[in-house]
């Protein structure tokens, strides 16, 4: 088939769940930057969220030698996101936080703390910084694609672009009667296997309670939030948006949508897993990302590996490119190790694929020191809060080490020689 059509979805930082994610990743912010750098590669956080109307549970197992406000964290991060006056349905400043926090398992925890050394290089054969088990068994996945300089899937980029963009102009008052919640979703055509043009665009956003707004909502999310992210698409990806190829627009179809966020929806941590990595057009192992520190491979070895995969579409080795790690509780190395580049490589796959493992740190405790995860310094560490809402891949306004692929890197020049590039 050369014509297909590919959907993706995002949610803006006021949907439940995402508000659950943000607020579960503050809980691990907070702990990692609370910690001294002697306690800190021990510090474990399992954190989960859940909001309803008028509260909100935060749960899980923490063990952490510092003190943490658990319930400020929680109230500062809802009003941050929004969601500050009872005419919205929910209040931060006045909603109830319930706590229910136990200590992580010794069972899994000494199999789990054991100290990591000094990163590892590209060219470092020690095993020095290889110590630390994995936090949990699990399978991940990481992609990498050239549909976009991010080296996204066109349309969860599109998706999330159109997310905060939506959140953009709440927050400046450009659209001012807009509220927190809201939603995106994409089509995309694709034409012999790439983006063309926007097939449909959906958005759905929460907004003041005005009998005014049925004609004024979808010409003003029209020009200010759809319009603007289409014309930076085909200014810098090509893509087609005008005359027989402008897309669709569909902005509430329900009609009404003032009834929103924690009242209108029970929000968990973790429930937007496709959301936060690839819109579905990239395989996902079923772990949740969002308030795990980084022993937790969930999250760790998803950094890794979207990482290397960025890095295996950069070089030129593959247009397309997925790598599955697979990992044992406790154990160090991945009990197996998958590359599938959809026949787009231009090198022989088992080459990549033992480049990559040569290049890349692939055990918990090379992750942690390679992409720096807990390091003491926080101008250093991401802030994982910034990871849990418009995704945790292909973003270029956060610090997120996995994300960098530089030319003239150590991890780029090694790769590309390896698979035989120079």
């Amino acid at each position: 088939m050369t014509h297909r059509i590919f959907t993706s979805e995002s949610v803006t930082e006021g949907h439940p769940d995402k508000m659950c994610d943000q607020i579960s990743d503050a809980v691990l912010d907070a702990v990692l930057e609370a910690e001294t750098p002697e306690n800190l590669p021990y510090a474990r956080v399992a954190c989960e969220t859940m909001l309803t109307t008028g509260l909100c549970i935060v749960a899980g197992e923490i063990r952490t030698e510092a003190w943490v406000d658990i319930p400020a964290i929680a109230r500062q991060t809802i009003v941050d996101i929004g969601y500050d006056n009872g005419d919205y349905g929910f209040d931060g400043n006045a909603c109830g936080v319930m706590l229910t926090i136990g200590e992580q398992s010794t069972d899994f925890g000494k199999s789990v703390d054991r100290p990591v050394d000094s990163p590892k290089t590209a060219t470092d054969d020690s095993q020095n910084s290889q110590k630390t088990g994995a936090g949990d068994q699990g399978l991940m996945f990481g992609y990498a694609c050239s549909d976009t300089s991010e080296y996204m899937p066109m349309p969860i980029h599109l998706a999330h672009r159109l997310a905060q963009r939506l959140t953009l102009v709440r927050r400046r008052g450009t659209i001012p009667y807009l509220r927190p919640d809201g939603k995106t979703q994409v089509n995309v055509e694709y034409r012999n296997g790439r983006p063309f043009r926007v097939h449909t665009v959906l958005i759905s956003t929460q907004h003041a309670d005005r009998d005014d707004l049925n004609r004024a909502i979808k010409p003003d999310i029209a020009e200010h939030v759809i319009a603007p992210v289409l014309e930076e698409a085909a200014e810098r990806d090509g893509l087609e948006i005008e005359g027989k190829c402008a897309p669709a627009v569909i902005v509430n179809p329900t009609g009404r949508f003032v009834k929103g966020g924690p009242a209108a929806d029970t929000g968990l941590t973790g429930r937007k897993i496709i959301v936060d990595t690839y819109g579905g057009l990239a395989r996902h192992g079923g772990g949740a990302l969002s308030g795990k520190d980084p022993t937790k491979v969930d999250r760790s070895a998803a950094y890794m590996l979207r990482w290397a995969a960025k890095h295996v579409v950069a070089v030129g080795a593959a247009e397309r490119c997925e790598l599955q790690a697979a990992y044992v509780i406790g154990h160090e190395d991945p009990m197996s190790f998958w590359i599938d580049t959809f026949g787009t490589h231009r090198v022989d796959p088992e080459r990549i694929e033992e480049a990559v493992r040569d290049v890349f740190p692939l055990t918990p405790g090379g992750i942690i020191s390679s992409l720096r995860l807990a390091d003491p310094d926080p101008a250093v560490r991401p802030v994982y809060r910034n990871t849990a809402a418009y995704g945790h891949f292909g973003r270029d306004d956060a610090n997120f080490p996995w994300e960098r692929v530089d030319e003239s890197s150590e991890h780029y020049q090694a790769l590309k020689s390896a698979i035989g590039l120079d």
